[in-house]
């Protein structure tokens, strides 16, 4: 009996977008649905009972970060990740293969792993299938991911082509060694960047294997929205349709709607935790930099027609005094509405595909935060 499993609720009658619930070993969750990052077993300046009480359901945590720091034997040691960062909800762990190419320049790529230099210290490391399973084992979360080559954007056809078979095999093997199929589900990641013979490809090895779970990486990465949403539309129907599927990195809103009528059931991002330590607050009107020297004087909420406890009980101007003061207060204020929006707006667009009416929501969303506009600006 596998560890997660997806329900199909009902399609959207306009979009043909996919109304779900995803069963874990800590709860369920609704889809689709928008995950929180908790890189270092946390939510930057956010407390799991404000996750709890924005209706976060499932949080993601990053194996390369918690390898290095504190190390999966002391996360092991704590009765696991959930136990350690005192998280009852379901967790997923991306496998480390993003920051290795990302954080690292001294790379080198073989059959056996990546040989790299810790972006901390310097030191020289290896990761391979086995040893992304092991650690991931160690941290007990409820969706693992595969070890994956991430391929740069853009990159030509040939590397792409043998990244995705590299991957397939790196996938073999990470089935190989999961020793706790009872109760972690293990993910593949479907590569192949723009072409789609290759993420045809990538498909057809992934789905072979009969994994709980799918997602799509090298997306996001670069290219242009038009093109990610070209890629979603030939690979989402590769993906099995009584199993989840992930779209990895991705948490601007309007690409979370598109992905959502694409037929994609969860997303997660660093974006809205980022942009908040900066000022930038997502709104119902779009973008709004409330560190602008224009909220001084402003005592109304970031957003008016948000109900979160932020907009609730502070303002504008007292906001933008944090972050200028450097306080710790007004980013967790910040990140707090950002990650509350999000979740939010994904609680509308479940109910939009409930009614029928996603293409109907998209278009008024687009229109009241600005993306229809040419100089539209977006995250």
């Amino acid at each position: 009996m596998t560890p997660i499993t997806y329900e199909l609720i009902k399609t959207c009658k306009q979009t043909g977008a996919r109304l779900g619930r995803v069963h874990t070993p800590h709860g369920s969750f609704d889809t689709p649905t928008f995950m929180p990052v908790g890189t270092l077993a946390t939510v930057k300046t956010m407390s799991p009972e404000e996750l709890q009480e924005m209706n976060a359901n499932i949080i993601l945590s990053n194996t390369y970060h918690l390898w290095l720091r504190p190390g999966e034997d002391i996360v092991r040691e704590a009765g696991g990740l959930h136990k350690f960062m005192n998280w009852d909800g379901a967790i997923l762990t991306d496998s480390g293969g993003f920051q290795v190419f990302s954080l690292s320049d001294m790379r080198e790529i073989k059959e056996e792993g990546v040989h790299f230099r810790n972006h901390l210290s310097g030191d020289k490391l290896f990761l391979s299938p086995e040893r992304a399973m092991e650690i991931q084992n160690a941290l007990g979360s409820d969706i693992m991911m595969a070890f994956d080559e991430c391929p740069p954007y853009p990159a030509n056809y040939e590397y792409m082509k043998s990244s995705v078979e590299r991957t397939s095999r790196w996938a073999e093997r990470c089935l190989e060694a999961h020793q706790r199929q009872h109760d972690q589900g293990l993910f593949g990641i479907i590569q192949g960047g723009e072409y789609e013979d290759l993420r045809k490809l990538s498909a057809q090895d992934l789905v072979s294997l009969d994994l709980p779970g799918y997602a799509i990486g090298g997306l996001s990465v670069g290219e242009p929205k038009d093109v990610m949403n070209r890629v979603l539309d030939f690979t989402a129907p590769l993906m099995p349709s009584n199993k989840p599927r992930y779209l990895m990195g991705v948490g601007s809103p309007d690409s979370l709607i598109d992905g959502a009528i694409r037929g994609i059931d969860m997303f997660d991002c660093v974006l809205p935790t980022r942009i908040a330590r900066n000022g930038t607050c997502m709104t119902s009107n779009g973008r709004l930099v409330v560190r602008n020297a224009k909220f001084a004087r402003d005592f109304g909420p970031i957003d008016e027609n948000c109900d979160c406890h932020v907009c609730k009980n502070y303002s504008r101007a007292y906001i933008r005094h944090l972050i200028k003061c450097n306080e710790t207060f007004g980013f967790r204020l910040t990140t707090y509405h950002n990650l509350y929006f999000l979740l939010k707006l994904m609680e509308q667009v479940r109910t939009a595909i409930a009614e029928d009416r996603l293409g109907d929501f998209k278009e008024e969303f687009f229109e009241q935060y600005g993306l229809n506009k040419p100089d539209a600006k977006n995250f």
